[in-house]
């Protein structure tokens, strides 16, 4: 390789809207990815905020406020590469009539306290049907990717082994946070009711769409070469254009600030209410003053 190429550790899923630049299709010639041999990027978001091992890293929302709040040199870039409605991810088993009111006294699981599919459902739960968050108990499986983040004294850890599907289904947990092939399962069904014409609703309401991933960089390196944000910044709006030209319409992958500004502002209002943060951002506090004029 070129002596004048600079080689960044990078991790990053492979999305519609990403595989352009993994696969080499969009480049820079000044730049090198060396992606992390990591199938599903939230396998690797430990080593990202606690070990500080990648140059350039796809993060989830709610890891990258919680990794603020506890000072992790990481700095955001306006790059939004997963987004999706929530509405789905809560369910309970088929033929039980459980309503998102009726989850006050139950046994809930999740993944972790503060994952971001969590938060969202959590604070639409709060936010849209009015559930008393704190009069759920919350089963958890794994924690915090960030490691001063502790669970909520409502949460109770799953014994070890148990798997979340297996113990909803046992009668063991009321409902439960699941994502992907489980909300296809004929044994579960949905507790928000129609949740694609809910979630279409929410849009319809506030013109966002929740934020599930963005992108990172360590902090020591933009201060050293600040330039490099621009440049990785555009790789991610040609990755986008090449996979879906930019359209007037919803947009699950925003890019520049104001393009997703909402979003984040609904992030940040159902991490603090839930105190995974310890106040409410104001959104242009999640970037500095590079990142933050990056715009498309």
């Amino acid at each position: 390789m070129p002596q004048n190429v600079k080689t960044l550790k990078a991790l990053l899923g492979d999305y519609p809207n990403t595989r352009a630049l993994k696969q080499g299709t969009v480049s820079d010639p000044g730049l090198a990815f060396e992606f992390a041999d990591v199938l599903i990027p939230h396998n690797a978001f430990k080593r990202v905020v606690r070990d500080l091992e990648f140059d350039v890293a796809e993060l989830a929302i709610a890891t990258y406020l919680t990794a603020k709040a506890y000072g992790k040199p990481l700095v955001l870039l306006p790059i939004v590469v997963r987004g999706k409605f929530q509405h789905e991810s809560i369910v309970c088993r088929a033929g039980e009539s459980l309503a998102p009111a009726d989850l006050a006294g139950r046994k809930v699981g999740i993944r972790s306290h503060s994952v971001t599919t969590v938060m969202w459902v959590r604070g639409i739960l709060q936010n849209e049907y009015g559930l008393d968050l704190d009069k759920v108990q919350w089963v958890t499986f794994e924690d915090a990717h960030v490691a001063e983040i502790a669970d909520s004294p409502q949460c109770v850890r799953a014994a070890a082994g148990k798997d979340m599907a297996s113990m909803l289904l046992a009668g063991e947990l009321d409902a439960a946070v699941l994502t992907d092939a489980h909300l296809q399962d004929p044994r579960f069904q949905f507790v928000i009711p129609n949740p694609a014409a809910a979630a279409l609703a929410w849009y319809q309401r506030h013109h966002a769409v929740p934020i599930n991933h963005m992108v990172v960089m360590r902090q020591s390196l933009l201060e050293a070469e600040p330039d490099l944000a621009w440049r990785i910044f555009r790789l991610f709006v040609d990755a986008k254009n090449v996979a879906s030209p930019a359209t007037d319409g919803l947009d699950p992958f925003p890019l520049g600030v104001e393009a997703m500004r909402k979003g984040l502002a609904f992030a940040i209002q159902y991490a603090a209410q839930q105190g995974l943060i310890p106040r409410q951002y104001a959104v242009d506090e999640l970037f500095s003053d590079v990142t933050r004029a990056l715009s498309t």
